[in-house]
């Protein structure tokens, strides 16, 4: 490659270059939510919590995804209207393929607030309806009803997230 060449490449480089530290500067300093609630623990061993979860989930949680936690029918396919049904929180559905830090996020702020940008859903963001002890006992709660060996692996999942 001549010198002339080497010259008109070096401005594109350098742009180049410029993007991409700068789309990494945005990325760890925006938004906090991966630093903020990294160490969310879900305790589905300690009754008094599970207890309370089980309370909340009744009262917030039930109506949608059911008593059974069972979630809505066709729950993977989107309505007329572009939505998803809610989704299952038993071990049939995908809530345990999440990390723990995930799930809390997703509940405590919602999706849209997640990802910065819209997101056809019907989930409210909880922010200020539940406190975070609140949105940690549900989260327990519905861990709990899972079977042991799925438990296991949303730990290893959710240390998984924690190690990233």
């Amino acid at each position: 490659m001549s010198k002339k060449n080497k010259f008109k490449l070096m401005p594109v480089l350098l742009t180049g270059l410029a993007i991409i530290s700068l789309g990494a500067v945005i990325f760890y300093l925006s938004p906090p939510f991966k630093k903020a609630e990294a160490g969310i623990t879900l305790m589905p061993e300690d009754l008094s919590i599970t207890k309370l979860g089980n309370s909340v989930y009744t009262e917030k949680c039930a109506s949608c995804h059911g008593v059974a936690l069972e979630g809505q029918a066709n729950w993977q396919q989107r309505n007329s209207d572009g939505y998803l049904p809610a989704p299952p929180h038993d071990e049939s559905g995908h809530t345990w393929h999440h990390p723990s830090s995930y799930l809390f996020l997703m509940t405590k702020y919602g999706i849209e607030k997640m990802i910065g940008e819209k997101y056809p859903n019907n989930m409210p963001a909880y922010e200020n309806k539940l406190t975070d002890n609140e949105i940690i006992a549900v989260l327990s709660y519905i861990k709990s009803t899972w079977p042991k060996p799925i438990q296991r692996q949303h730990d290893e999942i959710s240390a998984y997230a924690n190690t990233q």
